[in-house]
């Protein structure tokens, strides 16, 4: 009798399983994208992490719904959350470069706990980490996935692939020193190079990320010019999608972004001296720029103060004297621009600064608010998913005061942030 009993109960249990978590969002104004614009009061329905409903509100919420989880934000605006494709969530601006050398690879997830939940609170709720330690941004990853901690989606790249000796790979130590710290990620020749592509896909690379040119912030003085062949860059490309990976190539120097474009690389980040030729290829090719203007703010904050060394330095400047440049330019010719700061470059939580320098090198409102939402969705291949309020999307969303379309520095300051369902506090 009692096993019986025992035996329904355990039945009666599986046949009806809990009630899915069920949010209401009671919203002054809601823009589901930027081609959309305001759609006015709404009701959103949030279950179980997904938007099954967005309905026209009346002046007074439905009876039926006074007894389930009502979050009021009728005062506000709410948007599509942020997406931010180039950061480091690992590491702070400003520090010593022979911190490498010191500092354990654990102590990357340390600091990366701590500047997701910035991210996050600023109002991203999905990034491309760019450039990592080999697990330090995959157990990050892992993390918010999973609600142990509190940040953003991540699409992490892993170590970056660069050339021996050039940005990407480790410099500024004596022999023994650069043996210890080497990434295992740099490569010479088409072969190598595929190679590299593989072992980054086999480790658990979302993205590839290449420095297809010299970098600012490196050690060398040899300029920002391009750095891997043509025939390395095409088995690159070539070997990633394959895999169904895409390559997001670090490159400053137009004839590297020129080559990197032609190779077929997916987007082209930073693009400082971008010049027409270069802009040309890229919009033939549909390949992405993701600018990166607050980096060049963070590098300006920090010129003359003893931080960068004397190399370092020369370098900033000449960089910092076009910044922007590539933003009017690209737009002028067509190429798509997607949203991406470097943040880690600058402080973390700031990226929203972005919008307004995008604004100030050219784009309008709406074109820098869907930089941030379905351009850089479709640039990751996530655009049925997140980058839009709408049904069936991840219910990743922010909470402001205003409309972005008329006021952009409104993304500056969230007021609530909601990622995956998941309200953050």
């Amino acid at each position: 009798m009692i096993r019986a009993a025992l035996l329904a109960t355990a039945s009666l249990m599986i046949a009806s399983p809990a009630l899915a978590e069920r949010h209401y969002i009671i919203a002054g104004d809601v823009i589901p994208d930027a081609a959309t614009g305001s759609i006015g009061k709404s009701i959103i329905t949030v279950v179980d992490g997904r938007i099954t409903a967005i309905e026209k509100m009346s002046a007074q919420p439905r009876e039926e719904i006074r007894g389930d989880i009502v979050i009021d934000l009728s005062t506000k605006t709410i948007v599509p959350g942020l997406i931010d494709l180039h950061v480091h969530l690992t590491g702070d601006p400003g520090g010593d470069y022979r911190d490498e050398a010191v500092d354990p690879d654990e102590w990357g997830v340390v600091m990366g706990v701590k500047n997701a939940a910035l991210t996050v609170k600023a109002g991203f709720t999905t990034v491309r980490e760019a450039g990592s330690a080999q697990y330090t941004a995959f157990a990050l990853r892992r993390g918010t996935t999973e609600g142990k901690i509190e940040g953003p989606r991540i699409v992490a790249a892993g170590p970056a692939l660069s050339i021996v000796g050039g940005h990407g790979d480790v410099s500024g130590f004596r022999e023994d020193v650069l043996i210890a710290l080497d990434t295992g990620y740099t490569c010479t020749g088409a072969v190598e190079c595929a190679e590299k592509v593989r072992k980054a896909s086999k480790m658990g690379a979302d993205v590839i990320k290449i420095t297809a040119t010299g970098g600012v912030l490196s050690q060398q003085g040899r300029g920002l010019e391009a750095h891997f062949t043509s025939p390395e860059m095409i088995a690159i490309a070539d070997t990633a999608h394959s895999l169904g990976l895409k390559v997001m190539a670090h490159a400053h120097g137009a004839r590297g972004m020129e080559a990197a474009a032609a190779a077929g690389i997916d987007t082209i980040e930073h693009a400082t001296f971008a010049d027409e030729a270069a802009l040309k290829v890229m919009k033939a090719k549909g390949t992405v720029l993701v600018p990166t203007l607050m980096a060049l703010e963070g590098v300006r904050e920090r010129l003359g103060r003893g931080i960068y060394t004397p190399t370092v330095e020369v370098k900033a400047k000449q960089a910092i004297e076009t910044a922007g440049r590539q933003v009017t330019r690209a737009k002028a010719l067509g190429v798509t621009v997607a949203f991406g700061t470097d943040a880690g470059v600058f402080d973390h939580g700031k990226n929203a600064g972005e919008f307004a320098l995008m604004v100030k090198a050219g784009l309008t409102n709406q074109e820098a608010l869907a930089s941030a939402t379905t351009v850089a969705a479709k640039t990751l291949g996530m655009e049925n998913e997140i980058g839009r309020i709408a049904v069936g999307y991840s219910a990743d969303m922010i909470a402001v005061d205003a409309n972005p379309l008329t006021d952009i520095r409104t993304l500056e300051k969230v007021n609530w942030v909601m990622v995956r369902g998941r309200i953050v506090k």
